[in-house]
């Protein structure tokens, strides 16, 4: 029997068209024979746009596992409201290696607005050693920087120049993960550090993995606003390419729709920005909802 890559990925139903890119992305670039796992946690994708998705792969290839995100969230769990206006769909990344059957060792995560130009099978032999997880620098470079990083590193006693990860593309050791309770981990230093968190999960990550992580080549998660020559992931870390106003490098978006069009939203044209902004003030708004009845 040939061995698969497991893929983890969340998604509501405004961003299904992405993550039918990100899908067909990494189809399209995989040369090896391992079969293509991909664990979706559905976060409210409508039942016309899955089975778009589902009409887009190529089932001899391809295996897309559906997990409603309702059922992906244990009753007893609270996933913390902070204040940011990331979508709540974004703390799905942490229950990751909880879906996956418990013979599958290792996940690769992907960030929905990602597209991968590079064989997924050369990320998924990646050796991270004893490491928990694989991940790239973020932009912001260090846990002290800023305007990003961890807003509390010195409270917390982490190392001024200790490298901070950014959570949209992770390697996971799922064993190692479970086994040390780490989704848990991360929601516990959100709750304890709520008025410091800024970038949602990514906070908690980086606080309750400091020093567990191994950096990977930043070409795996290269972000849509630099230049690169031959970047292995695409991160649409901005505004992402189906918005009229995106504004990072065309050559990306011209490769994001390269992709798209290979999927059942062929044709697609950007929208108005105007729908990126309702979509981020109905998220605070959910979360301030939240909040008042939590």
């Amino acid at each position: 029997m040939e061995s698969s890559i497991s893929i983890v990925a969340a998604s509501d139903n405004h961003y299904a068209l992405l993550l039918a890119a990100l899908i067909k992305s990494v189809e399209v670039n995989h040369k090896t024979n391992e079969k293509l796992d991909f664990y979706i946690i559905d976060d409210g994708i409508s039942k016309r746009n899955k089975t778009r998705i589902q009409a887009s792969i190529n089932p001899n290839t391809t295996t897309l596992h559906w997990h409603p995100s309702k059922g992906v969230v244990p009753e007893n769990v609270k996933i913390p409201v902070d204040h940011t206006a990331f979508p709540l769909t974004t703390y799905l990344r942490l229950f990751g290696p909880h879906i996956v059957p418990q013979s599958v060792k290792k996940i690769l995560y992907l960030d929905v607005d990602m597209i991968v130009q590079e064989d997924i099978s050369k990320l998924w032999n990646v050796d991270i050693g004893d490491a928990l997880i694989g991940a790239v620098q973020d932009i912001g470079k260090i846990v002290s920087c800023d305007w990003g990083g961890v807003p509390n590193w010195k409270e917390l006693g982490m190392d001024p120049e200790a490298k901070y990860f950014n959570a949209g593309l992770l390697v996971v050791n799922t064993e190692t993960w479970r086994k040390k309770g780490t989704t848990n981990k991360v929601l516990q230093a959100m709750y304890d550090n709520m008025k410091h968190v800024n970038f949602a999960d990514q906070y908690g990550l980086n606080v309750a993995l400091y020093n567990q992580w191994a950096e990977l080549d930043p070409r795996w998660n290269w972000f849509a606003n630099d230049a690169c020559e031959n970047p292995f992931i695409i991160h649409f870390l901005d505004i992402k390419p189906i918005f009229k106003n995106y504004r990072s490098q065309q050559s990306f978006k011209d490769e994001f729709y390269k992709y798209l069009n290979q999927t059942a939203w062929k044709g697609h044209k950007p929208v108005s920005g105007y729908n990126r902004l309702m979509r981020k003030a109905a998220n605070k708004i959910k979360k301030r909802i939240l909040k008042i009845f939590s």
